[in-house]
């Protein structure tokens, strides 16, 4: 089965989706098995630059089937508007984008649970406020979620919707009783009217992804499969709570695609130079350095700002026991090193090669936040370079220095190199 994934082995934002529209050509289908609209991906293609949050990065080349498999929630307004603005761009999805019909669908309830549940300040995880993590306790607690076939059947939606929705606003009245917040009932009808509209739009993108997939497979099609946010965020092994609510891994794959255990054959994590994290949780190589700081200073150069919210991503240097640890689980075979150019102009580099736990050396990472907020990095110092990098087209053009900290990073992972990037368009790239 001719498989790949591309998967982030830091806490997303790696760009994931550069390495996704560089690798299209060679691929039948492309496929995001996790996450909803909280996965930004921004392309630059001829000149054009596309911002993705729901659709797979695959969707802006024509040849390509592009897939939203039955693993990821949908919130029908963000995915008509994507489909809009690709379309506006030139590109039209229509006849190669297929949206599966039991990917769960997103509702007002879902949002506004999550804006209460994020108003409280002690449980406050930063989420997107999407209503992604209520939609998949929805998916798993069974009794209240709805899917996107669901849609396409009013009579039963509208049974459904009148089920669920009562409970959703006595849920929510009383979390906002206890935000001293007031707020109006939804009416099952109007929200059912709201969805069926939304359903007569997509029907023609809804089909049996699964079945769509494992016919691929059968037929000796190549399929990329694109995880959404990054592998420390993954619910299971990510740094819980501070988590996503989805499988990031490729071990989310046969689940959120529906396709066999043995689909995937070949893993590409992606790394960026350094480090970013957005939302709460622990990050121990950040540089909380203030606004004339290195910290800044990169995060101004590197554009690290949420695709989908705009919030500034938090910054800190390369941290390769994380890397180890995810490129373990994930299966890593290769690494690609992103936003090289970066670093260009900074007289020094750190990268972090353990920790220090409590006065204990370690090169374990700790993926339980608790943890994890005790552990302090330990560094190496390697000299930076001042050239400008970003014509560059193979490892022999970087300066020495840019040459050894790649392949610092390769051996602190412990994985080759496939692909170093230095700089946002396709052809700012080098391919080792």
């Amino acid at each position: 089965m001719p498989g790949t994934c591309v998967v982030g082995l830091q806490w997303g934002d790696e760009a994931k989706g550069k390495i996704v529209d560089l690798l299209g050509d060679r691929f039948d289908f492309v496929v995001r098995y996790n996450g909803g609209a909280n996965a930004g991906h921004t392309v630059v293609a001829n000149g054009k630059t596309f911002k993705l949050s729901l659709l797979p990065t695959g969707v802006i080349r024509p040849h390509v089937r592009s897939v939203i498999g039955n693993g990821v929630v949908v919130y029908p307004p963000r995915f008509l508007e994507e489909v809009g603005r690709l379309r506006e761009g030139g590109i039209d999805p229509a006849g190669n984008l297929a949206l599966s019909d039991h990917a769960h669908v997103i509702f007002p309830y879902h949002m506004e649970e999550e804006r209460l549940a994020e108003s409280e300040a002690s449980g406050k995880i930063g989420t997107t406020g999407r209503g992604i993590g209520p939609c998949y306790q929805d998916k798993v607690g069974r009794r209240f979620g709805i899917r996107v076939g669901d849609l396409l059947h009013a009579d039963y939606l509208r049974d459904r919707l009148r089920y669920v929705v009562p409970f959703k606003n006595r849920l929510l009245t009383a979390f906002a009783n206890g935000h001293a917040d007031t707020l109006k009932p939804l009416d099952p009808d109007r929200v059912a009217d709201e969805y069926l509209g939304y359903a007569e739009v997509l029907r023609p993108f809804v089909t049996d992804t699964s079945r769509l997939l494992q016919d691929a497979f059968r037929d000796g099609k190549r399929v990329l499969f694109e995880a959404a946010q990054g592998s420390l965020l993954d619910v299971d092994h990510g740094t819980y709570p501070y988590v996503t609510s989805s499988s990031s891994l490729p071990s989310g794959i046969p689940g959120g695609a529906g396709v066999p255990t043995k689909a995937v054959q070949r893993v590409i994590g992606v790394v960026k130079a350094y480090t970013t994290r957005v939302g709460r949780g622990p990050f121990p190589t950040e540089l909380d350095d203030g606004p004339d700081g290195i910290g800044e200073r990169i995060r101004k150069i590197g554009r690290e700002y949420g695709t989908v919210t705009g919030r500034p991503r938090r910054v800190g240097w390369f941290d390769a026991v994380a890397v180890r640890y995810t490129a373990a689980l994930a299966g890593a075979d290769e690494i690609t090193v992103m936003l090289l150019d970066v670093l260009s102009g900074l007289p020094e580099l750190k990268l972090c090669t353990a920790y220090d736990c409590g006065g204990e050396r370690t090169t374990h990472f700790p993926s339980d936040s608790f943890q994890l907020e005790r552990c302090r990095p330990v560094y190496e110092t390697l000299p930076g370079w001042t050239e400008d990098i970003t014509a560059a087209r193979k490892l022999a053009d970087l300066p020495a220095a840019a040459r050894r900290y790649v392949d610092r990073v390769a051996e602190l992972a412990g994985l080759p190199v496939s692909v170093v990037s230095v700089g946002p368009d396709r052809a700012q790239t080098i391919l080792v």
